[in-house]
């Protein structure tokens, strides 16, 4: 028996810091959480994927109080996309999240049910997520969404 150890790069950096592109994709996913329904968490979390058409989709939290019938803004986003440009693929996802004090100062990170979703999208487009994590004092940029999920489940 051995010993292995996952391990994986990101890129933390400054909103300024980052190309036009993807401080625009930011700031739809910060503007899709006006579109959350957060009465019981308060936390309102948004959503954006950009495609390869170009297009931007969002989309936001659904909280239910028939737990766990709401939905994540990840998993909101990615499927209104697939519903409504089948034919596409999604390039990048960023993330944003806020609470009644503000955006948070440090990413958030997408929950399991959210990660697996987005191996199904890899898998489907047969090309790397990218993943832009906001936080008002630290941004994260993932190359590969599959890096938050080593051992996801897989059909056999």
């Amino acid at each position: 028996m051995g010993t292995q150890t996952y391990s994986f790069t990101y890129r933390a950096c400054r909103f300024d810091e980052l190309d036009e592109a993807d401080r625009d994709l930011i700031q739809h996913a910060m503007d899709a959480t006006a579109g959350s329904y957060a009465p019981y968490s308060k936390f309102r979390v948004g959503a954006a994927v950009r495609l390869d058409s170009g297009e931007v989709v969002t989309g936001s939290n659904q909280e239910n109080a028939a737990f766990p019938s709401g939905t994540c803004a990840e998993r909101c986003a990615l499927f209104y996309a697939s519903a409504r440009y089948p034919e596409a693929r999604v390039l990048t996802l960023a993330i944003a999240a806020r609470d009644d004090a503000g955006f948070t100062s440090q990413p958030i990170s997408p929950c399991g049910a959210c990660r697996q979703v987005m191996v199904e999208t890899v898998r489907r487009s047969g090309r790397p997520l990218r993943l832009l994590l906001y936080g008002t004092q630290t941004c994260y940029v993932l190359d590969n969404a599959l890096h938050l999920i080593p051992f996801a489940f897989e059909e056999f």
